[in-house]
């Protein structure tokens, strides 16, 4: 379904807020394309691998900050301060995804899905191949750092416009009562990336002979360095797919809305169309916003403590070696790539909010026990607590591809979801990763846990407050 602009309108004529979208007079709950759909599984795997890129990036300079950044950037602080201050720069890429949300929405609304996602594969491809450029502080002080923040928030610049974007290409395009399904593929993006970052850390330390000299000087820098050519697969592939028919038709639906305003009145009466998506958004949706981002927030603070905080905690604090811990990420990552699946199927048939509720509720106690399970040193418990964190992050990531672009109005979908997106990014991403190095220092393990069960709590009532969105047509 689309949403046709109407000059004056008080608010979206076709699809309006959470809980009031309704199908047209003649328009299927199910609208959208069949299956004989131009080119689904190539969107899809275009999809999926353009996702699978844009994380590698942005997964590969979190494992560096918790290997080795907070030694080659940040080494006058001290070990403690140091992995402060190498997670401070990753979380300033979740501030920057925000702005970039808005930006890119902007013209992924306005201009098109397919156009603006190129533009973000290109600048988190330039961003990380900066940063395996860059100097260390020893060679050229303090602006090591400061060049390597403004990198950071680079690549949170350009994930933040790719998510929505990406999402949308296949939530659009697909067939009817399968939108969770097809929806799933940009979301396995995270789970191969994580993969692929793991496995390339992994490699380059082997074929150095882990030795720390080796990997510190050069080593780490070859992964930024090889993304290169995946952002050139990735180009590829996304330059040969269409534009979704959802948008098309939409922009088509305007432009003859604009027409006849003008026929059947002056010039000087024909009000101008909006032509800001974010304003929109907000105007008509800000809760939504606001509840997908605290229902969100959970699976984020899951993920990120998951992917990059417990490879510093494995590594500093139970003292594990750095091949065991990086072959435990990619084994978790298949464990997380299931458990997209499966939780986006089920989502096709129970619904998108109570599966997102099930993976709040289990957050909440799985928050409680990881870290005293951690700090009994066992290798068992650390596999244990690294696959089950992301497999509880996983439960909630396969539905809401679908989730939330069926929240939003299709002119201001582009916007609208990777607002809420990005929103949960802040609160669960930036924010604990953070904090969680003072906290052990202080109060032990126990006091992450304690906070991340607090996340998992404010997920969990914001989640029921959603409406259940499987139902309706885009």
């Amino acid at each position: 379904m689309t949403s046709v602009s109407t000059p004056g309108a008080a608010e979206p004529p076709v699809a309006g807020p959470v809980g009031r979208s309704r199908p047209g007079p003649s328009t299927p709950r199910h609208a959208g394309p069949s299956k004989e759909g131009p080119g689904i599984r190539r969107v899809a795997v275009a999809s999926c691998m353009g996702t699978t890129i844009e994380f590698y990036d942005f997964f590969i300079y979190g494992t560096a900050a918790a290997l080795v950044f907070p030694t080659v950037f940040f080494p006058a602080l001290g070990s403690t301060a140091g992995t402060v201050a190498s997670f401070a720069t990753f979380a300033v890429a979740f501030i920057a995804r925000p702005v970039g949300a808005m930006l890119f929405g902007h013209f992924g609304d306005r201009i098109g899905r397919k156009k603006t996602l190129i533009s973000t594969l290109l600048l988190m491809g330039i961003s990380t191949l900066l940063i395996g450029l860059l100097p260390g502080a020893e060679t050229i002080g303090i602006a090591a750092p400061i060049i390597l923040v403004l990198l950071r928030f680079a690549q949170g610049f350009a994930v933040g416009g790719e998510w929505a974007g990406a999402t949308l290409l296949t939530a659009e395009y697909a067939p009817p009562g399968q939108r969770g399904l097809y929806a799933m593929f940009p979301q396995l993006g995270p789970a191969i990336a994580f993969a692929l970052s793991s496995g390339t850390f992994l490699f380059t330390g082997l074929a150095l002979g882990d030795t720390n000299d080796a990997f510190l000087n050069y080593g780490w820098r070859i992964p930024f360095l090889l993304s290169i050519v995946l952002v050139g697969i990735g180009l590829y592939m996304r330059l040969a797919i269409e534009e979704t028919p959802v948008f098309r038709a939409d922009q088509e639906a305007r432009l003859r809305a604009e027409q006849e305003a003008r026929r059947n009145a002056p010039v000087a009466e024909v009000e101008a169309p909006r032509r800001l998506p974010f304003l929109d958004a907000l105007r008509y949706q800000a809760k939504e916003i606001f509840l997908a981002g605290g229902a969100l927030a959970i699976m984020f603070a899951f993920f990120y403590m998951g992917t990059a905080y417990l490879t510093s905690y494995a590594t500093s604090k139970l003292g594990f070696d750095r091949p065991f811990v990086l072959m435990v990420g990619i084994a978790s990552s298949l464990v997380f790539g299931l458990a997209i699946v499966l939780s986006a199927l089920y989502s096709d048939r129970f619904g998108r909010k109570k599966v997102i509720m099930v993976s709040c509720a289990f957050s909440v106690v799985w928050a409680l026990v990881l870290f005293p399970l951690l700090d009994t040193g066992s290798p068992i418990a650390f596999v244990l607590g690294m696959m089950i964190t992301l497999a509880i992050f996983g439960i909630a990531y396969g539905p809401c591809g679908a989730l939330l672009p069926e929240m939003f109005a299709t002119r201001y979908r582009y916007t609208g979801a990777g607002l809420g997106y990005n929103f949960a990014g802040v609160l669960g991403g930036a924010i604990p990763p953070m904090i969680a190095a003072p906290l052990a220092a202080s109060y032990g393990g126990i006091a992450i846990g304690i906070m991340l069960a607090g996340i998992g709590l404010v997920s969990l009532v914001c989640t029921a407050a959603l409406v259940e969105t499987r139902d309706r047509a885009l």
